[in-house]
């Protein structure tokens, strides 16, 4: 079940934590998604803040072709990538979610480019289409 937020695509996943992770990097990458960086929240709010936080796991994801595409119309959206999904704990549950790309590259232009929120929707679709898999896995 698609969980509604106005940052982006979020669903409950059946996995635990670990295994919903390599299961969301599988799907990404399905989607010619790589992973470019992992930043670990838990790990960095305990070290810089000494904080107990639940585990919280940012991918930078990116599709070189798409992200080509983008640069090519501006390379300011350069600002914008990669794109964020992330891994986390709360509740209980484990949640999966990427972000709204059509509201991040649109987002603030006063003449949206037609063009580039047509790439943005393909993002979205890919991105869901990975979300959706990756929670249709059973442990």
């Amino acid at each position: 079940m698609h969980i509604p937020s106005q940052y982006g695509y979020i669903r409950a996943v059946a996995l635990d934590f670990d295994a919903a992770v390599a299961r969301l990097e599988q799907t990404l990458a399905d989607e010619g998604f790589g992973v470019l960086c992992r930043i670990d929240l838990q790990a960095k709010l305990k070290e810089k803040l000494g904080v107990d936080f639940p585990r919280y796991l940012q991918l930078g994801a990116c599709n070189p072709a798409l992200a080509e595409q983008a640069l090519r119309r501006d390379l300011a959206l350069g600002l914008l990538l990669p794109c964020p999904a992330v891994v986390y704990q709360a509740d209980g549950r484990i949640y999966l979610g990427a972000v709204d790309a059509v509201r991040r590259l649109t987002a603030g232009a006063a003449a949206p480019d037609p063009a580039l929120e047509a790439l943005a929707r393909d993002i979205n679709l890919r991105l869901q289409r990975a979300i959706d898999r990756a929670a249709e896995a059973r442990p």
